[in-house]
């Protein structure tokens, strides 16, 4: 596509905008009225948690011009986006306090989803279209959603329950042919004791190549998406109130590409549909309890075949249920303490139909929080909560935490809590090879037969020594420790200091087990005894104008394996040698410096944002930066942990930006955005486009207040 007609248009309806509905310029108007949202919150107030919290408003979300999910919370301070090697650079992931993805749960209106690979969620799965605000908590909430959150929770909070009725229509259109539509409805009924929302969402991209040797195709496949979301509220009584909700999205792509081995066509279809029914219950102002009922399913399939000769090559389909029910209430006692009680169940079902049949998991669970607040200066917030697997058993995670304010300023923030995560269903029984880069990912429960039928077939090059630890993998165990201190001299201005460490006994992570005979890497599944992930996270954000906030973020990060460190520290075992095959021709002892870390940990992250709105041209801007230090990529030397002769991606910078200018009542809204100003690429980050310019038009049907 063209560019250049886009900005030139843009550009043309901003000069014009003086003439265009000249009444904004004259009398000030009010903005669309903005919904009351009455999803569950993480906890609490998020002021009143011990624990970091991060909000990101819509209002954030439209200034900045974004489309999907894993472009909003990648400028985040803290959090990283990283592909997922078991679904290629189709998928984005969430690092979260040096977790990788799979530690992080995501709920939408604070129910859990479904489809991930190799336990991470791709988050440019998820549309922003609808999101009322994006609550990020940092550290173990274990005791409130169990153990798919041991290093904190995303919690999508969608439109709902408006007493107005409106409508929005939005059309954005830029680089790399990429179009995003959305509608969007809302309205009360029987007489403002019900609330009804709609939201359909159209997206589709051409896709991008960072590869300079990849000769066709796409590191990032083209793709299509389609999501429709519906939520209905009825109050029965003052006092009950029945909830319905239900989404539904599909993606599909097609990629077709020539890596120096034969031309494939990659197919890849993905579904999933989900519902919530609740009731919810009000005994004046002590006491409140809460049913639920959510399923959700999941479904891809996957096609590779030979352009030339049109010959299947490989397929997977996989497929998975989720039926969970939850029981909850919330007391509140004479002496100011405020207890949420809640017992449930979750039924877990793998439709492989490529391989395996059909397997099912089951989660048992119930937790007690109490929050008390024992003086104005002091608030506790503690409980437990108790999982019972199928498979592997029970396990308690209790947690602590405090908030206290000496003087009027200063709050401080004190948390311990513990995690117990099973492992999921990819990591027992995937089996699933990326034709485009050629490497194969297998699960443990299924690495022996499938790695000797790829050796029958003569795919097998060799197979590591540490092939030998892929057996049995064990729940992971985990204890998260926060300390903060906030500090507000003034009200416009306020700086945030957390320091955060994790230890994880039996981290499950994923490593390479051998080579294939075409170069490509075969991977499993491993426990690591013992990792720690420490760091100290700063926040500083000052609003020296009306209209104008800046803010600046910054993350040091040590994610370490103990059990290396140590290998290396005692001159033993399979970790005490390093060699640099480009120059040493035999191995040497290792130093401790000499290792670096955990593989897609960057040691620095860093941010930088000016907000600006200007209200009586109804016109805002936004300019961001993002920094990301180095990590590391691959074992290049293959002695199994990242050292200094392996393979990095390179730190980077990446700017953004947008405008955006409303006319017609506010009715009416242009907007440009940049991101990636600098068009900085890397073959190692596959999923990271170069620039985008993107322009988009839209109109709010409301009436004028």
């Amino acid at each position: 596509m063209r560019i250049r007609p886009l900005l030139l248009t843009f550009l043309l309806c901003m000069v014009a905008s003086r003439a265009l509905c000249q009444q904004d310029t004259i009398t000030r108007v009010k903005d669309l009225q903005r919904v009351e949202v009455k999803a569950d919150r993480i906890l609490t107030a998020a002021d009143k948690l011990p624990m970091p919290v991060t909000i990101i408003s819509r209002k954030m979300i439209e200034m900045m011009g974004s489309r999907r999910l894993d472009e909003v919370l990648r400028e985040q301070t803290g959090l990283a986006i990283v592909n997922d090697i078991g679904a290629g650079s189709r998928a984005v992931g969430l690092q979260m306090q040096g977790f990788s993805a799979a530690y992080t749960m995501i709920l939408i209106d604070g129910q859990p989803m479904l489809g991930r690979n190799s336990g991470n969620f791709d988050l440019s799965r998820i549309t922003v279209a609808n999101i009322e605000r994006i609550e990020i908590i940092k550290g173990a909430a274990s005791c409130m959603y169990g153990g798919d959150a041991m290093a904190g929770v995303i919690n999508i909070i969608t439109r709902k329950n408006t007493g107005l009725a409106q409508a929005m229509a939005l059309l954005r259109y830029g680089s790399n042919s990429t179009a995003d539509a959305t509608l969007e409805g809302e309205a009360p009924f029987a007489g403002n004791k019900g609330a009804a929302y709609f939201s359909g969402n159209y997206y589709r991209t051409a896709g991008f190549n960072v590869n300079p040797y990849l000769a066709t195709g796409t590191t990032a496949p083209p793709y299509t998406s389609y999501t429709l979301q519906g939520r209905a509220t009825y109050d029965i009584d003052p006092y009950s109130s029945l909830t319905f909700s239900g989404r539904y999205a599909s993606r599909s792509s097609v990629n077709e590409f020539n890596y120096f081995v034969t031309p494939m066509r990659d197919e890849l279809t993905e579904r999933d549909a989900n519902g919530t029914l609740a009731w919810q219950h009000q005994w004046r102002d002590s006491a409140s309890f809460k049913a639920q009922y959510y399923i959700s399913r999941y479904t891809s399939t996957q096609s590779i075949a030979d352009l030339k000769t049109d010959a299947a090559t490989q397929s997977a389909v996989f497929g998975q249920y989720m039926h969970r029910l939850e029981l909850r209430s919330v007391c509140k006692t004479a002496f100011g303490m405020s207890v949420t009680t809640g017992i449930g169940g979750i039924y877990e079902i793998l439709d492989n139909a490529g391989s395996l049949g059909t397997r099912s998991m089951q989660t048992g669970f119930g937790f007690a929080q109490a929050e008390w607040k024992t003086s104005e200066k002091l608030q506790w917030l503690g409980g437990a909560r108790y999982d019972h697997h199928n498979r592997y058993g029970g396990k308690l995670s209790p947690d602590l935490g405090l908030r206290y304010t000496p003087v009027t300023p200063v709050t401080i923030r004190l948390s311990v809590s513990s995690g117990f995560k099973t492992p999921d269903f990819r990591q027992l029984y995937q089996s699933f090879t990326n034709m485009q880069a050629g490497y194969t990912v297998l699960g443990t429960e299924v690495f022996g037969s499938s790695v000797k039928a790829l050796q029958d077939a003569g795919q097998v090059d060799t197979i590591w020594p540490v092939a030998a630890r892929v057996a049995g993998l064990k729940p992971e165990r985990s204890w998260s420790f926060n300390a903060g201190v906030t500090f507000t001299p003034v009200r416009t201005l306020k700086l945030d200091v957390n320091a955060f460490y994790n230890d994880v006994r039996n981290m499950i992570n994923s490593t390479q087990v051998g080579v294939k005979i075409n170069g490509g890497q075969l991977f499993s599944y491993i426990n690591l005894d013992r990792v720690r992930l420490t760091g100290l996270e700063a926040g500083l954000s000052w609003d020296p104008l009306p209209g104008l906030s800046l803010s600046a973020g910054y993350q040091l990060l040590y994610a370490k394996d103990n059990g290396v460190q140590d290998s290396i520290r005692t001159g033993a075992g399979k970790y005490a040698w390093i060699q640099d095959r480009t120059t040493d021709t035999m191995p040497r002892r290792a130093a401790v410096p000499d290792y670096f870390g955990l593989e897609y940990r960057s040691r620095h992250m860093a941010n930088w944002r000016i907000f600006y709105e200007y209200a009586p041209w109804a016109t805002s801007a936004t300019f961001r930066v993002h920094y990301r230090g180095k990590y590391g990529y691959a074992d290049a030397n293959n002695n199994n942990y990242i050292d200094r002769y392996d393979t990095f991606v390179n730190g980077f910078f990446q700017l953004s930006a947008s405008m955006e200018k409303k006319l017609c009542h506010r009715h009416l809204s242009l907007q440009l955005s940049v991101d990636n100003l600098l068009d900085y690429t890397d073959m190692l980050m596959p999923g990271m486009p170069g620039r985008v310019i993107m322009a988009g038009i839209s109109w709010r049907f409301f009436k004028d207040q």
